[in-house]
Order: structure tokens, then sequence, then C-alpha cells
């Protein structure tokens, strides 16, 4: 019967999801919990076509990327994938009914990363549409659940909670991204000499986006409220322990939030949304 691999590639997602991250795990469970696999499922997709730009370094990165998207708009097509993720993926896409120009923009952004790009302020933003905020309005049909005004209405908030996240990505890589796989997202900036004015201007970027996509945040539907307002918390604080760092510090090492930091953001998120103070 097709429900028990149905149901062995929704768990597969899930797995990856609590292995690849703490945080987004912690935010998934507080969403309730018949939107939760969906989400799981979005995330095991994005997760998967990230580790091929990023991680697969001993393979044809080009050839993997390019069947993997083949074998994602067949299995959408088709209704089913031998590939467990994709499995999973494409039942949310097809039950949800989301677009696939969506799904193509976050391919694209992939093929970006897969070549030497010189990141313009226009290309700069493409690659943000679609790793990221392409990525935030996929969560929002199904947190929406079909319902098109509710949908519209939130729409320009999810891109800037999705733009805010990955702003921040950079900051948190930037050491990664740019000794390791040879990459500088930001426009108009040498990280050989990153200063920190050059970062207190992506700061006040990002800041502008967190605020945006706060107002959004607490419009979502109440079954989807609690776990999006724990990841901006989670976020907001790794942003803030960023902005505390100096550039050259940033360039060096990774900046991080403990497990147990993590934790205790959940319970103060908790507070916060039974008390209505988001």
């Amino acid at each position: 019967m097709k429900e028990i691999f149905d149901n062995l590639s929704a768990e597969f997602s899930k797995m990856m999801t609590k292995r690849y991250s703490t945080s987004f795990s912690l935010g998934i469970y507080f969403l309730d919990e018949k939107i939760r696999q969906p989400i799981y499922s979005i995330y095991g997709f994005v997760r998967l076509a990230d580790e091929i730009v990023d991680s697969f370094h001993a393979y044809d990165k080009g050839i993997l990327l390019s069947k993997f998207k083949r074998d994602c708009f067949e299995a959408i097509e088709d209704g089913i994938s031998l590939n467990p993720v994709l499995n999973s993926f494409q039942q949310v896409v097809n039950k949800y009914h989301i677009e696939k120009q969506l799904i193509e923009l976050f391919i694209q952004s992939m093929e970006m990363d897969l070549k030497q790009e010189y990141y313009t302020p226009e290309k700069y933003d493409q690659y943000i549409l679609g790793s990221a905020q392409v990525v935030g309005l996929m969560c929002l049909q199904v947190f929406t659940e079909g319902d098109k005004t509710e949908y519209e209405k939130l729409k320009s908030s999810a891109m800037k909670l999705g733009a805010a996240f990955q702003k921040i990505n950079f900051l948190r890589d930037v050491n990664a991204d740019y000794y390791t796989l040879s990459r500088n997202y930001f426009p108009d900036v040498n990280l050989a000499t990153f200063s920190n004015l050059e970062k207190s201007v992506i700061e006040d970027d990002i800041e502008e986006d967190l605020r945006l996509a706060l107002a959004g945040i607490r419009q979502l539907p109440s079954s989807a409220r609690n776990g999006v307002y724990l990841a901006y918390v989670y976020y907001k604080k790794l942003f803030n322990k960023i902005k505390n760092c100096p550039a050259e510090k940033v360039m060096t090492e990774r900046i991080r939030i403990s497990n147990a930091r993590k934790f205790g953001l959940m319970f103060d998120s908790i507070i916060r949304y039974k008390t209505n103070t988001i």
C-alpha cells in the first residue's frame, strides 16, 4: 500500500529536519499538529537541495542538482517519487496547490550557488527571493490552508521574514562561505577587508525586515503563529549576538546560540504567546 511508503517518506523528512536544524525543529513542534508534517516536508526538500550545492564536493553538483530538479517536477506530476524527500514534498505541493513558479525560483537560486557569482544588488535580491522568500511563501500556503485572501494579506510579511532569516544566515556563515566555498553574497562589500561600518549597513537592512515581518506574524492563523514566532525569536537573538560582535570576529568564527539557550527561548516565546505580548 502506498500509504505505508507515504508515511515513511514523511518520517524521513521529519528526521532530516531534526538532524539538520534544532531551531527549526523547535519552531515546527509549536505549530498545530495538523500542519507540522507539511512544513517538515518543505524543509526536507529545501535542505536536500542545499546539501547538494554546499556539501557534495566530491561529486558533480550540477548533474546532481539537474537530476534533483527533474525528479522533483516528475514527482509532482506523477504523484510519487522513489526518493522519500521528494515523495513527501510532492504530496504537500499537490495538496496545498503550491505554485510551481516558487519551486522554479528556489532551484534557480541553488543553481546560482554552483557559479562564482559576483553579487550586484539585483542578483542579491534575486538570490534571496529564490533561496528564502519563496520558501516562506510555500509555508504560508500551508498556514493559510487555501485561503487566498489571507495568503495575499500576509504575503509581503512572509517574504520579509524569509529575507531576514537568510541575511542573518549570511552573517552567521560568512566565514565558511568566503573561505571554504568562495562565496560573497553581499553587494559592493570586500570581505577581505570587511568593516564594522559595512556590517552595520547590512544589520540596518535586517532590522527593517524583522520589524515588518513581526507585524505579519501577529496576524498569522493561531495554528501557525506560535511556531513561527519561536523561529523569529531565535533568529532575533542570534542577530543580536552577531550585532554585538566586531566584523573581524564574524569573519573568523561562526556565531551560535547554544541548545540550552534555544530551549530557554522556546519557553519565553510560549509565555509571550499565551500572554498575548508578541
